[in-house]
C-alpha cells in the first residue's frame, strides 16, 4: 500500500505528533497568552521552541514585564520610561504575526485533518528507537493536568512528549530561581509576609502564570488527544484483523467515528 499524502499521526523518538480538530481562537488565545505556546498545540514544537525564546528574550530587553506591573499600579509616566523603543517595536510585530500565523495554521490543520480521516492510512501503534520506546496508550487528562500543575513539564512527560518536557522543567527551575518564588513561598510560610514581596522579581514572575496555564492546558488536551489515537488505531486493527470475518464489529457508525 502507498503511503497516504496526508498522514494521521507519527510516532518520533521526541513523541506523538498527530492532527487533531483545534479551535482556532483557543490556538489564538494561548499565542496571544505566550507567543509560541499556540504553535506548541499545533505541534509546530521547532517554530514553537524559537518563538517562546524570543518572548523572554524580547520581553528581557524591552522591560515589558516591567512596564506591565508599572501600569498596573497606575505608575504610568514609570512604565513610559523603563521601555526600550528598539525592542518593543519588534516585539509588537512579532507578537501580533504569530498570533495570526498560529489561527491560520490551526484553521488548515482542522482540514488537513478530516482528508486524513479520509485516507486512512495506518496508525502506528508503538516504535523502537535505541533512545527510547514509544507507544500510543490510553491516558488519563486529568492525571497529565495535575501533574503540570505541580511542575511544569511533568505533563509532557507523562505524555511521552520528551523534547518538550524536559524543555519545560528547564525553563520553571529558570523562573522560580530568577523569580525568587520558592524564597518568596518560604516567607510566607514563616509568617514574613512583607519580606516575600521585596524578594520577588516581577518581571520574572509574570511568566509564570501563563506557561504554568499553558503546560495544564496542553497536557489535558494532548492525552484526550493520545485516547483518541489509541480508540483510532485500535478499531483499524480490528477491522483489518477480522475483516473477512462474518461478525461486524463496529457497524457503518463504527467506520465513521
Amino acid at each position: 500500500m502507498n503511503p497516504s499524502r496526508r498522514p494521521l499521526a507519527k510516532l518520533s523518538v521526541f513523541g506523538v505528533t498527530s492532527l487533531n480538530i483545534r479551535s482556532p481562537y483557543m490556538v489564538l488565545w494561548w499565542s496571544a497568552a505566550f507567543p509560541g505556546f499556540g504553535h506548541f498545540l499545533l505541534n509546530q514544537y521547532l517554530r514553537g521552541t524559537i518563538l517562546t525564546l524570543s518572548e523572554v528574550i524580547f520581553n528581557t530587553l524591552g522591560h515589558i514585564n516591567i512596564a506591565i506591573v508599572y501600569s498596573l499600579c497606575g505608575k504610568f509616566e514609570q512604565a513610559k520610561a523603563v521601555l526600550d523603543p528598539r525592542w518593543v517595536l519588534g516585539y509588537i510585530i512579532i507578537y501580533f504575526i504569530v498570533m495570526w500565523d498560529s489561527y491560520r495554521s490551526a484553521v488548515y490543520q482542522n482540514k488537513l485533518y478530516h482528508i486524513a480521516r479520509l485516507e486512512r492510512e495506518p496508525l502506528p501503534s508503538m516504535k523502537l528507537f535505541a533512545s527510547e520506546v514509544q507507544y500510543i496508550q490510553p491516558k488519563s487528562p486529568l492525571v497529565a493536568a495535575v501533574f503540570s500543575l505541580f511542575f511544569p513539564g511533568l505533563g509532557q512527560l507523562y505524555n511521552h512528549r520528551i523534547g518538550l518536557a524536559f524543555y519545560a522543567m528547564f525553563w520553571w527551575w529558570l523562573y522560580i530561581s530568577l523569580s525568587h518564588a520558592h524564597e518568596a513561598l518560604i516567607h510566607i510560610l514563616t509568617g514574613h509576609i512583607a519580606e516575600s514581596v521585596t524578594v520577588l522579581n516581577p518581571h520574572w514572575l509574570l511568566f509564570m502564570p501563563s506557561v504554568i496555564g499553558g503546560a495544564v492546558y496542553h497536557a489535558y488536551i494532548k492525552a484526550k488527544e493520545h485516547n483518541l489515537l489509541f480508540n483510532l488505531e485500535q478499531r483499524q486493527y480490528l477491522n483489518n484483523r477480522y475483516r473477512s470475518s462474518s461478525v461486524q464489529l463496529f457497524g457503518r457508525s463504527g467506520d465513521k467515528a
